[in-house]
């Protein structure tokens, strides 16, 4: 096993990686901004070492800082996270250069999931159903890109290849809008990510979020831990995950889910990852791979009881997987809410001081957070503050503790979105389960 791990992250995602490296035995190091020297995975890491002032740019995305801080340590390895440079090839890269193992995927596999038309390439050669599209980028041939996206059917959706977090895409119902959305998305995206690829997809209308979790070893081992709905979203960011997904049988679970693990298979896969899919009347299209650990990863947890992060670090150790398809039961349904610093009307960051807090707690309850009574949230990071996530034996148990642990959540000092979480949990057609992604927005008034 590892000896010692650097957690070049921050906030809960900091502390989870800490946990279970201290489940391991590993020994952990933090690293952290000016501004983050009191978050409470710092306070607890058996060494701890400052990269940098508050912007990101300086600390958690300076490369060179948070290798020397591997050096300086004597760390094995290094666990990204999500965000920041989880999905940086180049950070894997400089890693496994400089000596240390990369918590994650050969930079090589990073490299080409992150480039949305070599990852759709690479899942349609492994038999991962897509959405019908360009089959590659646009050229600059205006006749050509119109004659595909007729035979494709408007609407249709221009995407960047490189892109990401909502950004860079554009939905096209008409012919006549078609060449401007066209060179609009390419400016954004050579703005936005360097690189002006785009390509063209068929859009769904009102199709679900749903993602099926994998787990491999790089050494021919590769499993599926089921699929689940992300489909309550605000301006493409995920709001409410859960486990399993509505109305998504076993045998419609076995067979992507098989298909997922053949695709990590045979593109090399190393450690934890998601396939994520629109899914809309009966059927899958893949649209893009995440390289990391997921937010949501909790209810997958919680409905197969398997540690994703412990096995990511074995895995990174060189370990086989430790479990095999047959060990993997979907028990139960999870649920988790994101908590963030957030005005819940405006939706406004709202950084401060928190002058009170009190988790919920009881049976099928957890709360994975860095937070706690005098912590001061600042405002240079992303405005999730915790992860409320109920466990229960069926869909209506989870959704019953979670309204329960919503109204139990004391944050005071600052605005959450919990009043936004306890309205949705509230929702008649949230309850029947199956809304698609645009459902959120339509209820607030967005679209």
């Amino acid at each position: 096993m590892l000896d010692k791990v650097v957690i070049a992250n921050r906030g809960e995602i900091a502390l989870r990686i800490l946990r279970a490296c201290k489940e391991l035995g590993i020994k952990t190091v933090a690293v952290h901004s000016t501004v983050d020297k009191n978050l409470k995975h710092v306070l607890l890491a058996d060494e701890s070492i400052c990269i940098g002032p508050a912007s990101a740019t300086e600390s958690y995305l300076n490369i060179p800082r948070i290798i020397s801080a591997a050096e300086v340590t004597d760390a094995a390895a290094i666990h990204p996270g999500y965000g920041f440079l989880a999905e940086n090839a180049d950070f894997a890269e400089q890693v496994e250069n400089s000596g240390f193992i990369f918590v994650g995927p050969t930079p090589d596999v990073i490299r080409i999931m992150g480039d949305k038309v070599a990852a759709i390439e690479a899942m349609k050669q492994a038999g991962v159903p897509c959405v019908p599209g360009s089959g590659g980028p646009l050229d600059d041939d205006d006749e050509k890109n119109k004659k595909v996206a007729k035979r494709i059917g408007y609407p249709v959706i221009i995407k960047a290849s490189g892109g990401g977090g909502g950004r860079g895409m554009r939905v096209v119902r008409e012919e006549k809008d078609l060449l401007k959305s066209i060179q609009a998305t390419q400016t954004e995206a050579r703005a936005a990510f360097g690189n002006p690829v785009v390509y063209m997809e068929k859009f769904l209308e009102n199709p679900r979020h749903i993602e099926i979790q994998v787990l491999a070893d790089g050494q021919g081992n590769a499993i599926h831990l089921g699929e689940r709905d992300c489909s309550m979203q605000r301006r493409h960011q995920k709001v409410v995950e859960e486990a399993p997904a509505p109305g998504i049988t076993p045998e419609m679970r076995k067979s992507i889910g098989e298909r997922c693990a053949r695709a990590c298979i045979e593109i090399g896969y190393r450690g934890a990852g998601t396939f994520e899919f629109l899914y809309e009347n009966g059927e899958f299209y893949f649209i893009e791979m995440n390289t990391r650990i997921q937010v949501e990863h909790p209810v997958s947890e919680m409905v197969t009881g398997i540690d994703l992060v412990k096995e990511q670090l074995r895995i990174a150790a060189g370990r086989p997987l430790s479990i095999s398809q047959e060990d993997v039961v979907v028990r139960g349904h999870a649920i988790e809410c994101r908590i963030n610093a957030e005005d819940p009307k405006s939706f406004l960051p709202s950084p401060g001081l928190i002058t009170r807090f009190h988790p919920p707690g009881g049976m099928g309850v957890r709360w994975d957070s860095h937070i706690y009574t005098e912590y001061r949230v600042p405002p240079n990071y992303d405005s999730m503050i915790g992860k409320l996530i109920t466990y229960g034996e069926n869909r209506d148990v989870a959704i019953a503790r979670m309204r329960n642990a919503l109204s139990e959540l004391i944050v005071e000092g600052i605005k959450t979105n919990t009043p936004l979480q306890k309205d949705i949990m509230a929702d008649e057609n949230f309850q029947n389960g199956g809304t698609n992604i645009h459902y959120l927005e339509k209820k607030l008034g967005m679209s």
